[in-house]
């Protein structure tokens, strides 16, 4: 909260994308506290009533809050792609000035998506990029002279307690090999590797930032 108002004037009138939004956690308190200086905030979840329920409290506490709830499970790979359409709909053919990553998956034990990757990578990092990718026409759109717009990953200080990102692993993961810590800092190391990556390609267009929440 106190971050949100030294920077209000960087949130002022702008539209905000942040995903993992249920109730009482780090992206909801993102949305809260943003909510009272965006223009808009898209809040995105995998539970329309954990999805709601996040919208009421945002909207009881800021009267003024202006936010539009999306079901995006982020690791079905298929789920960004039925996005974009949606996202133009829901910020009325504005430009996204800012997207926020918060959403991420810890389990303990090896699980597949239907895409057959591992969960936590999916869940933390492709599914993640890919919605990104298919966003930046969009933040792109809101880069200005006197404005440059943000893409953040909520990484965490795990992305340095891994020896790499194992690609082979990754490819075809296999239940024999799978320590869930590691998976999960590898996803995170995912993160920050991107976030360098795109502010390299984006040349000055896009700011990217990724961070640990602790």
């Amino acid at each position: 909260e106190e971050v949100a108002t030294v920077l209000a004037d960087e949130i002022r009138g702008k539209n905000v994308l942040i995903t993992g939004t249920s109730l009482n956690g780090i992206g909801f308190e993102t949305a809260r506290v943003v909510a009272k200086y965006a223009n808009l905030v898209i809040t995105t979840g995998h539970n329309a009533e954990r999805l709601n329920l996040a919208e009421g409290a945002i909207k009881n506490d800021i009267l003024t809050a202006n936010i539009r709830p999306l079901i995006l499970d982020l690791s079905s790979l298929s789920a960004p792609l039925r996005l974009p359409s949606n996202i133009l709909i829901a910020i009325h053919r504005h430009p996204t000035q800012i997207l926020i990553h918060n959403a991420a998956a810890t389990i303990g034990q090896f699980k597949l998506i239907a895409d057959k990757l591992e969960t936590q990578m999916a869940t933390n990092h492709i599914g993640p990029f890919l919605l990104t990718k298919l966003l930046t026409p969009k933040i792109l759109a809101a880069h200005t002279e006197h404005y440059t717009p943000r893409v953040v990953f909520v990484s965490s200080v795990g992305h340095s307690m891994t020896a790499g990102i194992d690609f082979d692993t990754l490819a075809r993961p296999d239940a024999t090999r799978y320590v869930p810590k590691d998976a999960y800092n590898q996803s995170k190391a995912a993160n920050v590797l991107s976030t360098i990556e795109l502010s390299k390609r984006s040349k000055g267009k896009i700011n990217g930032y990724s961070l640990h929440p602790g």
